[in-house]
């Protein structure tokens, strides 16, 4: 049976009926809140009408070696959490995205794809949950891996509907819904500089980490070092906060970046890799102080450059923290995903990323810190920075299933296919990083 003509649609009260792969390609970054490049998406559908339900998003491997056990791990993890969710999928929908490299057309990405959504149409059908559609989409056209009939899926492929001229994207300018740019486009705000500033950059953090390794291995100082740093963030934050956004995203993050002097940021970072540092830090995440506070993790994130790319890993855990917190689930979902690709065992990451995908409210922890925080306040312990000193928190811990949900790609925290053996040798990071 063609599946092409089954009906399809999201979990809200506001049904839409999408019909033929033209309307779920259509449909794609409406489903996801950005435009996933380079990406394998797997999508539940439940019931006879095929309602959409969980879905999961992951990079597509560069080796097609890695291709088969990707495949496995990804139908389980959508499949299994599916079920913990609440019901097991009746069918799923499958999207290859990857444009063109240099000299390739959109059709040899998508014959080079063919075994990749082969693959995992047996994968789903290993759990007997059998694959509707399986689309790959590449530069500006489609093309479905399940339908023979040349006349709707010619060998050409289809192009793709022109922006906001689709019945989802009249569905989602109705609803308020906005696609935010391409996937590559939001990890570049939180990717490393590859300006000429890395150099200065990296001789800061040089010399930060020189100077306050010694005094995080002592117990006293480690108190002092935080204290410290958290004061800086707070000033940080300050100045941040009295500097008004002007133009797009990306001439704000550039005017972030020249708030901030290299040496500020390299005392920030080896600051936040103490893990009750950081989980101190995790206490702005609302009010006035969640944009501030997500605008300077950002800052951070970029500023790991060089041998301290992994250091990234606290400030992407805490821009996650703040967007989820602040209702930002796909910016949420882009930082904890940079956070586990720099650290796959960074726990802190892997427990939020669980977390929010498995759809759970971000209240409760909120709730822990701003706890936290009022005991604190009553004692009369006071933050050096602009706010109040607040012990750190008990760490919310999210349930946890023996797999990942839709939406993480991997367990969390699991080293992906080709990373383990780094994951293995991170035992020995270095002395700053002295907790997850």
């Amino acid at each position: 049976m063609n599946k092409h003509h089954e009906p399809t649609g999201p979990a809200d009260e506001q049904q839409i009926t999408l019909r033929g792969p033209s309307e779920l390609a259509d449909a794609l970054p409406y489903m996801m809140g950005f435009h996933p490049n380079d990406s394998i998406v797997l999508v539940a559908l439940h019931g006879s009408r095929g309602r959409f339900g969980g879905r999961l998003r992951l990079g597509i491997p560069r080796s097609p070696r890695e291709w088969s056990p990707v495949a496995e791990q990804l139908a389980e993890c959508l499949i299994e959490g599916s079920e913990r969710r609440g019901s097991r999928p009746d069918g799923i929908v499958v999207f290859l995205c990857q444009d063109p490299a240099e000299g390739e057309t959109s059709r040899l990405v998508m014959e080079r794809l063919r075994p990749l959504a082969q693959r995992l149409r047996t994968a789903c059908g290993t759990f007997e949950v059998p694959v509707y559609e399986a689309l790959c989409i590449s530069g500006g056209r489609f093309w479905s891996y399940c339908c023979p009939d040349a006349r709707c899926c010619p060998p050409e492929g289809n192009a793709l509907a022109l922006p906001g001229t689709s019945v989802m994207a009249a569905a989602a300018a109705y609803a308020g819904i906005q696609v935010r740019g391409s996937l590559r486009e939001m990890e570049g705000r939180l990717a490393p500089w590859t300006t000429p500033a890395v150099a200065d950059q990296e001789k800061a953090l040089d010399a930060a980490g020189a100077a306050l390794l010694p005094r995080i291995l002592d117990g006293a100082g480690r108190e002092q070092v935080a204290t410290e740093t958290l004061a800086l963030a707070g000033r940080m934050m300050k100045r941040i906060a009295e500097t008004p956004r002007t133009g797009g995203w990306a001439e704000s993050d550039v005017a972030d970046d020249r708030l901030i002097a290299h040496d500020e940021a390299a005392a920030l970072i080896l600051g936040l890799q103490d893990r009750e540092t950081r989980d101190r830090a995790a206490e702005w995440m609302e009010g006035p102080d969640a944009d501030p506070a997500l605008r300077l993790w950002r800052a951070m994130a970029r500023r790991c450059v060089g041998p301290y790319s992994e250091h990234a890993a606290a400030p992407l855990t805490l821009a996650g923290w703040v967007a989820w917190s602040a209702g930002d689930e796909t910016g949420a979902r882009v930082a904890l995903g940079l956070a586990l690709s720099v650290d796959p065992e960074y726990v802190f990451a892997r427990l939020l990323h669980q977390a929010c995908n498995e759809g759970l409210d971000p209240e409760t922890l909120r709730s822990c810190l701003r706890t936290a925080g009022g005991a604190a306040a009553d004692s009369g312990t006071r933050r050096s920075g602009a706010r109040k000193h607040r012990p750190r928190p008990q760490q919310a811990r999210p349930a946890t299933g023996k797999k990942g949900m839709p939406g993480s790609g991997t367990r969390p925290g699991a080293p992906a296919p080709g990373n383990r053996s780094r994951a293995r040798r991170r035992s020995g990071d270095r002395g700053t990083r002295s907790g997850r």
